[in-house]
């Protein structure tokens, strides 16, 4: 799963023809790490309909104030360039899949 920062934000989500799943976490954070190889898995599995990515929220302190994230983990789905769907909290990979399929 790749990893985006302040500098490629654009260009690897906003600009992306797939729609972008991207997780906020931070390395300190118990349930981020929980889901980031949930997350990992996913990219793999999807990797035809969506794009999965990761976002530090400690590196990249500009684009996480930009979308406004108060909370770790957190989802953002962006389709054309446009946020469609946040997901706030750990879940299972079930409840995750069944959020990205909901919101594609």
């Amino acid at each position: 799963m790749e990893q985006v920062n302040d500098t490629n934000f654009e260009s690897e989500v906003l600009k992306s023809e797939k729609p972008v799943l991207v997780d906020f976490f931070a390395v300190w954070c118990g349930p981020c790490r929980q889901m980031l190889p949930i997350a990992d898995e996913l990219s793999s599995e999807m990797a035809a309909s969506i794009k999965i990515v990761k976002l530090d929220v400690d590196e990249a302190e500009k684009t996480a104030e930009t979308y406004e994230i108060q909370s770790i983990p957190t989802m953002l789905l962006f389709k054309n360039g446009q946020k469609v769907a946040e997901h706030h909290g750990a879940c299972t990979k079930a409840e995750l899949t069944d959020w990205i399929k909901f919101n594609l």
